[in-house]
């Protein structure tokens, strides 16, 4: 054997930093495996295209079963991401009997079940670091470096767009919009930004560390998301006055009977590392049984630290076919797949943790009790209040943190005093994880 021979489906930004890493470490790739990677064949769009690295005409073609069908092929690229014809192309190269490398997040949130379960009928390898986190390797801590634990919870900082806006936001006291426009001029967000600033992109990511970390079958349609749209300085300066800072967090726990699996805007405390990542890191925490916590933070998106992943991918699997020519040594799932369970998901609802709560009320005596009253009716208690003094607007902020309550309690609650004619705005809420 000469060379693993590869083909590509795909030549944009990550497709495009596949290319360039392939060829400028191509001796320290060698040096680690031994044999040099060896693009054969690339499917692209338009043959015509000016790229911005170079490649050698004749490996292009329009049709990517040129690729699927080529038994010289080792392993296959998907670099085009969304759901079809991803999934198409994926689940026929299995079939084939190759190799797969992916970064496409999307599709393995919502299909990964079925992907899973052929590539280890089939007894292939199915690399996918490059789906969540960028060039930070969790999926491999999960599937390998943490298999002896039962994993407790997993939650983290997994969009980097998300984690910029914020970060603007709380260390120069901006405008979300004014953040926003300022990440798409600088390419950190797309020109339409709705995956990224509604939690989506981040719910497909958490969804695929949870079914890696429970070994679980997930429903993504149950999986909540939240944007960071509603944050305001506001909110942001207060969280600071309680010793918190604002993340938009995706969060796994196992359970007893369930998974709660959510995404949304949280408040953590400043003294909790994952509150200084900012920019575009993402960050990752784990807790197992027996490794106890970890963390892990690097940058989570990009041509070279996307292709950085992948090319460990190819690596990886690259050594199976070297040594015994055949793949299925790790689990796709990181579980064998007999033992990959349906999991309930916990309702949104049904959740247990501390609230911030900002209340846009009347400036005038008694309003604090009204409000406390109507809390404390619905089993939430007071942890602090800030009430500043009295103002000459018409609307004056109230910020409450509550102890632990179960979320139905609070929208039961907020339901009740949105409507008090002493309050003027909808109720601002915000969750709150307390851990280290």
């Amino acid at each position: 054997m000469e060379s693993v021979k590869l083909g590509l489906i795909g030549l944009g930004t990550v497709g495009t930093g596949v290319v360039k890493v392939l060829q400028q470490n191509a001796d320290v790739i060698k040096q680690r495996l031994g044999l040099p990677l060896t693009i054969k064949q690339i499917a692209v769009r338009h043959l015509e295209k000016d790229r911005e690295v170079k490649v050698d005409r004749h490996l292009l073609t329009r049709d990517p079963y040129d690729l699927i069908n080529d038994p010289d092929i080792d392993i296959l690229i998907e670099l085009i991401g969304g759901y079809e014809p991803a999934r198409t192309l994926i689940l026929s190269a299995i079939e084939q009997g190759k190799h797969i490398v992916t970064a496409n997040k999307a599709l393995l949130a919502r299909y990964g079940h079925e992907i899973f379960s052929a590539a280890s009928a089939k007894g292939v390898d199915l690399g996918f670091e490059a789906s969540v986190g960028g060039g930070v390797p969790i999926i491999r801590a999960l599937r390998e470096g943490f298999a002896a634990n039962h994993i407790q919870s997993i939650y983290g900082i997994v969009n980097g767009t998300a984690n910029y806006i914020l970060s603007k936001m709380t260390d120069e006291g901006r405008d979300f919009h004014e953040v926003l426009k300022e990440a798409q001029e600088k390419g950190y967000a797309e020109p339409d930004p709705t995956f990224d600033i509604e939690g989506i992109d981040s719910a497909h990511k958490i969804a695929i560390l949870c079914a890696l970390a429970f070994g679980a079958h997930l429903d993504l349609d149950r999986v909540y998301a939240e944007g960071i749209t509603h944050i305001t300085p506001l909110d942001i300066a207060y969280a600071r006055e309680f010793g918190f800072r604002i993340k938009l967090l995706a969060i796994g726990k196992r359970l007893d009977d369930a998974i709660e699996i959510r995404v949304h805007p949280t408040m953590i405390p400043e003294t909790n590392l994952i509150s200084t990542v900012d920019g575009v890191l993402n960050a990752f925490y784990v807790v197992g049984d027996a490794v106890d916590k970890n963390i892990f933070i690097g940058r989570g998106a990009g041509a070279f630290p996307t292709a950085s992943a992948v090319i460990g991918d190819l690596v990886e699997i690259s050594r199976n076919i070297i040594s015994n020519h055949c793949g299925g040594r790790v689990p796709p799932q990181s579980f064998l797949m007999g033992s990959i369970r349906e999991v309930a998901i916990k309702d949104i609802s049904d959740i247990v943790t501390s609230y911030y709560l900002r209340f846009s009320v009347v400036d005038k005596p008694g309003v604090l009790s009204k409000i406390s009253g109507v809390l404390g009716k619905n089993n939430i208690s007071i942890s602090s209040v800030i009430q500043k003094g009295r103002h000459t607007q018409a609307a004056v902020p109230v910020v409450i943190m509550t102890h632990e309550a179960r979320e139905r309690d609070i929208r039961l609650a907020l339901e009740e005093i949105d409507q008090l004619d002493v309050v003027l705005e909808k109720t601002v809420l915000l969750r709150v994880e307390e851990g280290e």
